[in-house]
């Protein structure tokens, strides 16, 4: 389904890819839909800014800018060198109540993404080529063909050599933009995740190509985690996709955000059984002297070792083991066994807005072995008679708690995800989506 390319190289050992995206040239299109708006509305304020006052009365009337349209926004990848912006401006000018001109001033710009002292990403252009057309006059009505204006006062009033800093002020706004996304984003109160650029993009046929660091932090704090032996390489899919993103994260950032979740105590969980002290002495002979009154029996799930994801074709499971503290007591907590409890349990994966949903499907398989006990041996297979429903049951239903708000995928401010198509492939995720600008509120 695609080929792996190893585009994407850590800057140092410490600094491993662990997820991506590959921005599509139907992206990059759709981008410069939803920004013309924006462009015109600065080129208008900029442009039709009205002129100084005349210094003489009786000097004759100075060209003035009534109109502007922005008839052509458009964004073209450059594959190994970054992308070409090229706009086409509709103006409106008059020098007289009875003359007005109509001029087309057009702006090739090539822009590309670097990353700037601070980490970020930054959009910066390069090079910039503006051209000034008259295209028709109402003093000149018999010229059909455009032609350069050169040395006119028009262009003394729109100043075109200075019309390159309009572009870098357009890259103000998507820059502000591009820096949300090493924003942290919460997984739950206490654990946060953010996505941290590893370098400037890569420009292939198929997209612009990002590779991302993961860091998790637990109380404000980032916490180690392992990198990953082998650098994730983004999947590039081998013919164009119709989707404006694809989003890719490795096996890696599944079990670092387990792990995560781990470190932060998220897991640890608490299972109350069916059972009580007097319905276990029944088959624990020894249980009847170290109870008083009848309680019911709980178990205190905490982690022992870090979780393990495995990804493979249409297939994502998560290893957890636990070792539960089974005991009673309403005040003071008493244990009578330790059981080692090793959960192997199917992920289902699905995306909400800008948010990755992971939710345990089914349990595939749970093996219980006794690690201690204070009421003598309890054979294997009585362990899991009486305890195993209750893990069964309680285990995916507290993980989906934790995990019911989601996981923020990297995004940047303003816009959402759409047409979501998740695909799970050995060692790594696929998330093909398209961009949707979201509505301005208030």
């Amino acid at each position: 389904l695609s080929i792996l390319l190893s585009l994407l190289v850590p800057a140092h050992t410490a600094r491993s890819p662990d997820c991506g995206g590959i921005l599509t040239p139907s992206g990059l299109r759709y981008l410069a839909e939803v920004s013309k708006p924006h462009a015109e509305s600065v080129l208008r304020q900029d442009l039709m800014a009205p002129p100084g006052p005349d210094p003489s009365p009786t000097s004759p009337s100075r060209n003035q800018i009534i109109s502007v349209k922005v008839d052509k926004f458009s964004l073209t990848l450059i594959p190994d060198t970054g992308m070409r912006l090229n706009i086409e401006v509709d103006l409106g000018i008059t020098s007289a109540p009875s003359t007005t001109k109509e001029m087309r001033l057009s702006i090739l710009a090539d822009l590309h993404v670097e990353m700037n002292p601070e980490g970020n990403l930054e959009l910066v252009t390069s090079d910039c080529k503006p051209t000034l057309e008259e295209v028709q006059s109402t003093e000149e009505m018999d010229r059909s063909a455009p032609h350069k204006s050169s040395g006119s006062d028009v262009d003394k009033q729109i100043n075109v050599e200075k019309i390159c800093l309009e572009v870098s002020k357009l890259l103000l706004f998507p820059n502000e933009r591009l820096m949300s996304l090493a924003a942290p984003f919460p997984i739950t109160p206490s654990c946060q995740v953010q996505y941290l650029p590893l370098a400037a993009p890569m420009y292939s046929e198929q997209g612009i190509i990002i590779s991302l660091q993961t860091t998790f932090q637990v109380a404000g704090t980032v916490i180690p985690l392992p990198v990953s032996p082998v650098p994730f390489s983004m999947p590039e899919p081998a013919s164009s996709s119709p989707s404006h993103l694809i989003l890719a994260f490795s096996r890696h950032f599944y079990t670092s955000l387990f792990s995560a979740l781990v470190e932060s105590g998220a897991l640890n969980v608490s299972l109350l059984s069916s059972l009580t002290t007097a319905t276990l002495a029944e088959r624990i002979t020894q249980m009847g002297s170290l109870f008083q009154e009848d309680l019911p029996v709980v178990l205190q799930a905490v982690t022992r070792s870090s979780p393990h994801v495995v990804l493979e074709e249409d297939k994502a499971i998560v290893k957890l083991f636990l070792t539960a503290q089974i005991g009673a007591g309403s005040s003071l907590f008493q244990s009578f066994l330790s059981v080692n409890v090793d959960v192997t349990a199917w992920l289902h994966l699905s995306v909400a807005d800008t948010r990755m949903i992971i939710s345990v499907a089914a349990i595939e398989d749970i093996e219980l072995s006794l690690a201690a006990s204070d009421v003598g041996p309890v054979l294997a297979a009585l362990l899991e008679e009486l305890f195993l429903p209750t893990i069964r049951e309680e285990v995916p239903a507290q993980i989906n708690v934790v995990l019911r708000q989601g996981v923020s995928l990297p995004h940047i401010a303003s816009f959402t995800y759409t047409d979501v198509n998740i695909t799970i492939h050995k060692d790594y995720v696929l998330i093909p989506c398209n961009l949707k600008l979201e509505a301005k509120t208030g």
